[in-house]
């Protein structure tokens, strides 16, 4: 039996989670002063002890902004240099012109699943974001059917697809064949990400009306639509730089032995915050010596860069306190108390469960590894289970309807310029779409192999 105090956390997070919105959306209070409102209720009315309280929402600022504000820091750096030279304008008309402006959606899925590959989600949408923009611009389309394919093709990697670190390590707590498993993964991820991606933005794209002016994309902006653009190849070779590093990080254990001096290179070189660090040092060069910018003027790019990503940072943040508040305040064993209760077959008891603990965590990795850490020593015991299936069935559970406790539900938040209603409905929406359409789709897939 579940007890009672199980089912009044779950009530209190629920109710939580409903304030959350309506203070922000209805009310219009500053978000960061309401989560960090809500997230002390929360913890009071769950009956955590004040001297713990805060310090809880102040440990998950700071886990959260520990690895989040390098990361929009640098992209964003990285970003400004893409737009000022030109890059970001290049890489948008080659897409423009070898997709062609209906089919650009398509573009941005596309490069979105190859730039997510080796990189977290808030590194592919930093690094990513300046195109959206600019494809936007240049197509007089709305940043909705741009941008949200290109998130559909980032979260899909993260959550189903190896050698991405997340899903690498539902991998390997499965005991699962990488090679079946990005195999089925593909199988399951390509058809996942066009239908959340393009064919759900074609469809939510002229239901959402975006502000004219949007501030983030306004420090992206060209301003002199006659200079000569720089190459596409070393554009794109700079984007890609961080990407090439990452994923020569995460292939460390397979071209040199664990304990070996390379081995130990390449983990740093592929560091998400030493990757893009490199790649932003040699933007400076590629996109702005070799473009003819001045040291000075490199310097007041990466300064202006920095001052719109203040209000970001704060808002992840404090997503990340509120999500700790809610693992800290017992909500999330609660979630695996009710989970354990129910009889279902294995693929979709560990989707159910990483689907909960993202609910209540807010974070995809965290629900991923947590889940497969409990349903691992089932499936063992349990005759016909299919570790590879189990694994992504986990990944898509683990990117159910990112909300207010999410730091990626902020991100898409402040950059798309968007309120918290149209950032449900798009990307809270897509995110729900790769998630229970992976699931389907690896029952399906269970019964053929």
């Amino acid at each position: 039996m579940i007890d009672h105090h199980s089912i009044f956390l779950l009530v209190a997070a629920f109710s939580a989670v409903i304030a959350l919105i309506f203070l922000i959306a209805v009310c219009k209070l500053n978000p960061f002063i309401t989560l960090f409102l809500t997230s002390l209720g929360l913890g009071i009315v769950a009956g955590m002890p004040s001297s713990a309280l805060v310090k809880s929402f102040e440990l998950g600022v700071g886990n959260t902004l520990g690895h989040i504000a390098v990361v929009v820091g640098l992209g964003t750096m990285l970003g400004k240099m893409m737009a000022e030279s030109g890059g970001a304008d290049r890489i948008a008309y080659t897409l423009i012109r070898v997709f062609g402006e209906k089919h650009i959606h398509w573009a941005m899925v596309v490069i979105g699943l190859i730039v997510g590959l080796p990189a977290f989600f808030e590194v592919g949408f930093v690094l990513l974001i300046p195109i959206a923009f600019t494809v936007a611009r240049r197509t007089n389309t709305s940043l909705v059917l741009v941008g949200l394919p290109m998130l559909a093709g980032l979260s899909v990697v993260h959550g189903l697809v190896p050698p991405h670190p997340a899903a690498l390590m539902a991998v390997t707590i499965y005991k699962a064949n990488v090679g079946l498993t990005i195999l089925y993964a593909l199988l399951i991820g390509l058809p996942t990400a066009a239908l959340a991606g393009p064919i759900y933005a074609k469809f939510i794209a002229p239901r959402i009306q975006l502000n004219l002016i949007n501030p983030m994309a306004e420090q992206f902006v060209d301003h002199d639509a006659d200079r000569i653009l720089p190459g596409f190849g070393i554009t794109l070779f700079t984007i890609l730089l961080p990407v090439v590093l990452m994923l020569l990080g995460s292939l460390a254990d397979v071209v040199s032995p664990p304990a070996s001096r390379l081995n130990a290179s390449l983990r740093i070189l592929g560091n998400d915050d030493i990757a893009l660090l490199i790649g932003v040092l040699f933007s400076f060069v590629t996109l702005g010596r070799m473009r003819g910018f001045t040291r000075d003027t490199i310097l007041r790019f990466t300064n202006e860069s920095l001052a719109p990503t203040a209000t970001i940072t704060l808002l992840v943040g404090a997503g990340g306190g509120f999500g700790h508040i809610l693992q800290d305040s017992g909500v999330s064993q609660a979630l695996i108390a009710v989970d354990l209760h129910r009889h279902v077959p294995l693929l979709v008891f560990a989707w159910t469960l990483a689907a909960l603990l993202r609910l209540a965590t807010g974070s995809a990795t965290v629900a991923m590894t947590t889940a497969a850490g409990i349903v691992a020593p089932i499936a063992l015991h349990t005759t016909g289970a299919h570790p590879e299936l189990l694994a992504i069935a986990t990944g898509a559970g683990s990117l159910i309807f990112s909300h207010v406790n999410d730091g990626g539900f902020w991100l898409v938040k402040e950059y798309f310029d968007m309120s918290v209603l149209q950032t449900i409905k798009t990307w809270s929406v897509c995110e729900t779409i790769i998630s229970v359409s992976g699931l389907l789709l690896a029952l399906g897939l269970s019964h053929l192999i």
